[in-house]
């Protein structure tokens, strides 16, 4: 039971709305469903879920290996818990891109973008990258677009080609993947403001920035990114990764220590975790679980 009050339908139709605004609509990425509600609590416009993340959360490299039906089953965890609208990392489409969009449009997602690499796909962001021809992904788009029954499920074109084939030959299959019926173009691994910049001046749809960390892009701000005319920014990883250095500090300090003394104060209390998963909504008239006192637990 989760207490929201859009349906999937809505979400899409105010995620479109909302991106026809103008603003820059930022989407942390949740790595779990109770990170998705924090996302949701501070703010923020969307959540993102990554692919690299599911396969980090499995103990696996981000190379193919996951496949639609954890993906989709994931997400729709992660969807239900907020009113936010959410899109998910489709890598290139686990085989069939129709059957991909059918399935995760019924889970509730709000749009998913799709690469164009070969299915042993990497992170964006690393070297050696292999990519599919030009027709092939605009094939790929077609049938996505295709096989969506909500037209405002967004089709979001990824393109790996910046650091395989270079800018010029990035800018022919993005205009392309527009051609093809994309909602949106995903450039990544764009290097600085003024390949940014060179995008938008070519793109007729909305454009998503991933400002992922220890990768090939400059980080850059909220403000820059919407000077340059950017309507989503994405940070894929960033929550998974202050958790993990979190938990790897925390660890070993117990380890070396033999207490959690010294780390109580790097750790989200009982009460904030109560609060965060909306412990009094689930009281009844016929039961109250809340019968307890936090205090002493800060």
């Amino acid at each position: 039971m989760h207490f929201t009050k859009k349906n999937a339908s809505e979400k899409r139709s105010d995620f479109v709305n909302a991106l026809k605004s103008k603003k820059l609509l930022r989407f942390p990425g949740a790595y779990n469903p109770l990170c998705a509600k924090l996302i949701a609590e501070i703010g923020f416009d969307g959540v993102y879920i990554s692919g690299a993340v599911l396969s980090n959360d499995l103990g696996i490299p981000d190379i193919g290996l996951t496949t639609l039906d954890y993906v989709s089953n994931r997400s729709e965890q992660i969807t239900k818990v907020t009113d936010l609208p959410t899109i998910v990392d489709a890598d290139t489409g686990f085989g069939n891109c129709s059957k991909t969009i059918e399935t995760l449009e019924k889970k509730g997602l709000a749009g998913c973008h799709l690469e164009d690499q070969v299915a042993e796909k990497r992170c964006g962001h690393l070297d050696n990258k292999e990519l599919v021809s030009k027709e092939e992904m605009v094939q790929k788009i077609k049938d996505s677009v295709k096989a969506r029954k909500d037209k405002n499920f967004l089709i979001i074109a990824r393109t790996d080609a910046n650091s395989v084939e270079g800018l010029e030959k990035t800018i022919d299959r993005i205009k392309a993947y527009e051609d093809a019926g994309a909602d949106m173009i995903f450039p990544e691994a764009m290097k600085d403001e003024k390949e940014f910049e060179k995008v938008r001046k070519i793109s007729k749809t909305f454009l998503l920035a991933n400002m992922t960390e220890f990768g090939k892009s400059k980080l850059l701000t909220k403000s820059e990114l919407e000077s340059l005319g950017y309507n989503l920014v994405i940070y894929p990883v960033t929550s998974q990764r202050l958790a993990m250095k979190n938990v790897e500090d925390g660890l070993k300090s117990i380890f070396e220590k033999g207490h959690q003394n010294e780390i109580i104060n790097k750790m989200q209390t009982r009460k904030r975790l109560y609060e965060l998963v909306e412990y009094e909504k689930y009281n009844t008239p016929e039961k109250k679980i809340t019968d307890f006192s936090t205090e002493g637990h800060e």
